[in-house]
């Protein structure tokens, strides 16, 4: 049986559960037969109504937390497009033949995103266990010790869930102040000596909107030039971030005196050696003169610069290939080379996290970049960078940062 002989609307009224689909608004866009009999409403009482005038707390009991439980956990799946358990839930019904009168309900309920084909959450599924016949069926001789236990479990799931709560308004502060880090270390969107540049910044999925990835574009001494950087520490968040401002600052000064990409990333070398989290760190840069059309490049362990020519014609800048920064306690000069380029080239800087995946040759990533940049070479560069990171990354972020800088020269 294929796909299109399965009529999905059928097996979701038939779902044994109750399930119900929810807007981003959290308005019903449908439920289920079992959701809808559980319940005791009508799919007219349901349907295209907002989750909360269907099922609002019971105003009687002034402890109810129900609704802001529900709503937080709903809003968990929306921010981070993850499934969300809840634990055991009070949650009252009033019932629909005796309006005023509320039915103590306990409810397990789950809460899972539906992605459309951008990967944004364009619904919410939201799956019920009813549990309220096996918390009362334990009557009997036992009965009374059993809800004593049950209300203790629920007491603790409720001090549970606060803490979750806590926890997530701290973490969104957190991220508030990496954002804030990270648009304070980094250049805004530059106009590279009049030339249009396009930057782009992925942090890695999970990461809190940081990472160790950078980039530069800074004006230098003497005729038409800019130097283009891009450069990579090991790690995520804050402390990668912190070490990331220093390197960056560091070489974006380094660029502004020395006579040349190789001796800019020679002077980053030493300084990295006394900087703690700088193991491993990689760095490229890259010395642009308009006049003379050349690019001067060195590059410390770094993948390659790419030059796409006007022709089409890709070049890979890998002639002045170093080690890391910090490989060397006392550094020994770094190589540089020089190619040209003809008016309508594009150069390419990006970091490891667009190319490299799991279980895959690195030439294979760096094939697949050369083959976008070929394909998309004539889109001016803010579309360019769009298309490549569309191509390139997987629809649900990488699991390395990127960085990616692309100028029209």
């Amino acid at each position: 049986m294929n796909d299109g002989a399965i009529d999905y609307a059928a097996v979701f009224q038939c779902l044994p559960g109750m399930v119900a689909l929810l807007t981003p608004e959290l308005v019903y866009a449908d439920a289920n037969e079992e959701y809808l009999r559980t319940a005791g409403r009508t799919r007219e009482q349901v349907v295209g109504r907002y989750l909360f005038d269907v099922f609002p707390d019971n105003p009687n009991d002034s402890t109810a937390s129900g609704m802001r439980n529900l709503a937080a956990s709903l809003q968990r799946v929306l921010e981070t497009g993850e499934r969300d358990a809840m634990a055991l839930q009070r949650y009252d019904v009033e019932s629909p033949d005796r309006p005023g009168e509320w039915e103590e309900r306990y409810w397990s309920p789950v809460n899972a995103p539906v992605p459309g084909p951008d990967g944004k959450t364009v619904l919410l599924v939201h799956r019920i266990e009813e549990v309220t016949e096996l918390i009362k069926a334990r009557g009997g001789p036992r009965g009374s010790r059993a809800r004593v236990l049950e209300a203790e479990l629920y007491t603790r799931a409720r001090e549970l869930q606060d803490l979750n709560e806590r926890l997530r308004q701290a973490h969104a502060r957190e991220r508030e102040v990496a954002i804030a880090l990270q648009e304070a270390m980094l250049p805004a969107r530059p106009q590279a000596g009049h030339r249009h540049a396009a930057v782009r910044y992925r942090p890695a999925v999970g990461s809190l909107n940081v990472c160790g990835d950078w980039y530069d574009l800074v004006d230098l001494v003497g005729g038409h030039r800019i130097g283009v950087a891009v450069g990579d520490v090991v790690g995520h968040g804050l402390a990668a971030a912190g070490v990331m401002g220093q390197l960056r600052s560091a070489l974006s000064a380094a660029s502004r005196v020395a006579e040349g990409p190789g001796e800019a990333l020679n002077v980053l070398g030493r300084y990295a050696n006394v900087v703690d989290g700088a193991e491993s760190a990689t760095a490229v840069t890259t010395f642009i003169d308009f006049d003379e059309h050349t690019i001067t490049y060195s590059s410390a362990g770094h993948p390659p610069p790419i030059l796409v020519h006007a022709d089409g014609r890709i070049e890979f800048l890998d002639q002045a290939t170093d080690p890391p920064l910090d490989a060397r306690p006392d550094p020994i000069p770094r190589p540089e080379a020089c190619t040209r380029y003809a008016e309508g080239a594009t150069l390419v800087l990006y970091t490891d996290g667009l190319i490299e995946r799991r279980r895959e040759d690195i030439d294979t990533g760096l094939a697949r970049l050369a083959d976008s940049l070929a394909r998309h070479r004539t889109d001016d560069p803010e579309r360019l960078a769009d298309a490549v990171l569309l191509e390139l990354l997987p629809p649900g972020g990488a699991t390395d940062d990127t960085a990616l800088v692309i100028v029209r020269l």
